[in-house]
């Protein structure tokens, strides 16, 4: 490989879809005010595209009509869903993956959007879910005490289980605690950290000389609960296809993955990947959990909600009510309706709003106000759900067991 390809090569790894977007693992940024480029994303990824196509056939094996991430493009990318729609039309097993690096006590809406949908998508196909805490690589990359990450672990866990999934189907577990006791887990990690080469590594994620080692060895680490025989107390020895629904940031770490599992004996898994969640100031970057203005965190008050939309949400509207009137808002840019577009499931109700806004009959106060009216019994319904929940609770889901997977084998 020349020099040149060697370039290429690496930058469409590490997700420069052009001078002005960078998505990587750890930084979500463009210069565009309607946000990243998704459709350049997909090309310089190599992944395909969520069509009208594939959302029908969904619906034909399913019965199921489409969650409204996928009718409106929130899960707009994927790798090999025909394959898992394939296996589900056959009768055949496979299970779900998902997970969560906790930086901080509590979670915001935007890290709420993969397990809502895996939730969805867990009733719906009626399969495992195994949800990996990735408190060791926030210890690595925050420099945060190996206690205290597990503590925000077990908090984050908290919210995750708040949405309502059942301890019977899922499994929940913390790398500092759980990878130590699980010695498939760790062969499994050393299976895959063979067949990946540093200068790949470097490639994929861009690491430094200066990173610590650290960095250098997680990714297999992310990659081995893709790989079934990961978890001999769920799935035995059978080798199952796993479907992995996340944001488009963490592509990287499963392209890895898909790499190498064929090497060692495992199906490639399967992705469906998201858009990422605005910040309340534009498009241009998505939410932080160390920016607390620039996110709704689901501890925040009906009042702190309010202030919050009311002063931060970036406008799509004009200058003046009366130009407004005249010339309509973008909501393209308009962050109150991008997050209405998430948490409003009424299709009917986003249109009428979208055509109001645009056509200046709606002000940007007014879709403000419709947003708070929906966020605000969203956020209240989750912390009475959480506030229900006790340490034994989540001891319950982070328990290395059976969740009669086998059992379905048909």
């Amino acid at each position: 490989m020349t020099a040149k390809e060697i370039e290429i090569d690496t930058s469409t790894l590490n997700g420069k879809a052009d001078e002005e977007d960078i998505v990587t693992p750890w930084n979500v940024a463009t210069k565009n005010e309607t946000g990243i480029d998704y459709d350049k994303l997909i090309k310089r990824f190599g992944s395909s595209k969520i069509d009208g196509e594939l959302l029908a056939r969904f619906e034909k094996i399913t019965g199921q009509k489409p969650h409204h991430f996928l009718r409106r493009g929130i899960f707009f990318s994927h790798r090999d869903m025909n394959t898992i729609l394939n296996l589900y039309e056959q009768g055949k097993p496979f299970y779900l993956y998902t997970g969560r690096g906790p930086s901080s006590d509590s979670i915001h809406l935007g890290h709420l959007i993969p397990f809502m949908f895996c939730k969805w998508l867990q009733e719906v196909f009626r399969v495992p879910l195994v949800i990996q805490l990735t408190d060791d690589e926030k210890a690595i990359w925050k420099n945060i005490k190996i206690e205290d990450a597990i503590k925000l672990a077990y908090n984050n866990a908290k919210d995750i289980i708040a949405l309502g999934f059942k301890p019977e189907n899922t499994f929940i577990f913390s790398n500092l605690e759980h990878i130590g006791n699980n010695p498939a887990f760790y062969q499994n990690m050393i299976r895959i950290q063979r067949s990946v080469t540093f200068n790949q590594v470097k490639g994929i994620f861009g690491f430094g000389d200066s990173d610590p080692i650290g960095k250098i060895s997680f990714p297999p680490t992310q990659a081995a609960p893709a790989i079934s025989g990961t978890f001999p107390f769920i799935f035995k020895d059978a080798k199952v296809n796993c479907l992995i629904p996340c944001a488009i940031d963490q592509d990287p770490y499963f392209r890895m993955t898909r790499d190498v599992a064929p090497k060692i004996g495992y199906p490639k898994p399967a992705l469906l990947h998201s858009i990422f969640f605005p910040a309340l100031q534009g498009s241009k970057t998505k939410m932080s959990a160390s920016d607390n203005n620039t996110a709704i965190f689901l501890t925040d008050s009906a009042k702190q909600i309010k202030n919050k939309i009311n002063k931060h949400a970036f406008s799509g509207g004009q200058a003046t009510i009366e130009e407004h009137r005249q010339l309509g808002g973008n909501c393209d840019i308009d962050i109150s309706y991008q997050w209405l577009r998430f948490f409003l499931e009424d299709d009917e109700k986003l249109e009428q709003l979208r055509k109001g806004y645009i056509s200046g009959e709606i002000l940007t106060g007014e879709l403000k106000k419709e947003l708070i009216e929906v966020l605000q019994p969203l956020v209240a319904a989750h912390q009475e759900a959480r506030n229900k929940l006790t340490d034994e609770i989540v001891k319950q889901y982070m328990i290395p067991r059976d969740l009669g997977f086998v059992a379905n084998i048909k």
